[in-house]
């Protein structure tokens, strides 16, 4: 499969540029530094800011299927603007492109506990909170897509460096709700979130639908 990979330098995008590229997937990899992805084997690296429309959708074309990874940076002072301008260019860019598989890359606060959404807890941690809505605002927008075969992934409420380091090619699905394990914790590695989305391109399971993933 040709995959193209938007955000592959980040700390999701690398971890599913590895999954793809460990299956023997072709990879466009698309970063604003591709510095990092020289010779690596299966991929092609293309410099491109994901406001530049025109120039994101020529690097898309003739791929199976496009990863959204892109994240500015949960500690940008613009964190929203910039999810919100970027992930919306990267949308125009895609229908542009004539690619029709889209698979998201989203967060975990548009996920329900009862009838409301983690993000609107009064806990909700207030530092990655313009990324989480931007995230939330983008679902609604996709849910919308219905030229697309576009699927949102939402992590696990605990995904991080620090849940992260191991791959163990296992983990459970939800949709809309978030998936717990036996110690009512929700979390799973950066790994085997990538594990999950390679998962999805081959699979197809979640096609026009959100799900979720853990342990």
């Amino acid at each position: 499969m040709k995959v193209a990979l938007v955000g592959s330098t980040g700390f999701v995008g690398q971890a599913i540029l590895k999954e793809l590229t460990d299956r023997n997937h072709e990879v466009t990899a698309i970063a604003r530094d591709v510095t990092k992805l020289k010779d690596l084997p299966n991929v092609i690296a293309i410099q491109a800011d994901v406001n530049d429309v025109n120039a994101l959708s020529s690097a898309l074309k003739g791929s199976d299927a496009v990863v959204n990874a892109f994240n500015p940076g949960w500690t940008n002072p613009n964190l929203y603007e910039d999810f919100t301008k970027g992930s919306r260019s990267i949308l125009e860019a895609v229908k542009e492109s004539g690619v029709k598989r889209y698979v998201v890359i989203g967060g975990a606060g548009s996920l329900y506990i009862g009838d409301k959404q983690l993000i609107e807890d009064e806990n909700f941690p207030k530092a990655i909170k313009p990324g989480a809505l931007a995230a939330t605002e983008y679902l609604e927008v996709i849910k919308r897509e219905d030229e697309l075969d576009w699927t949102f992934f939402s992590p696990s409420i605990e995904m991080s460096p620090e849940t992260s380091g191991k791959r163990t090619g296992k983990y459970r699905t939800g949709l809309e709700n978030p998936v717990f394990n036996d110690e009512g914790r929700s979390v799973i590695s950066v790994e085997d979130l990538a594990v999950a989305i390679v998962d999805e391109l081959e699979n197809n399971k979640f096609v026009q639908k959100r799900f979720t993933a853990g342990y």
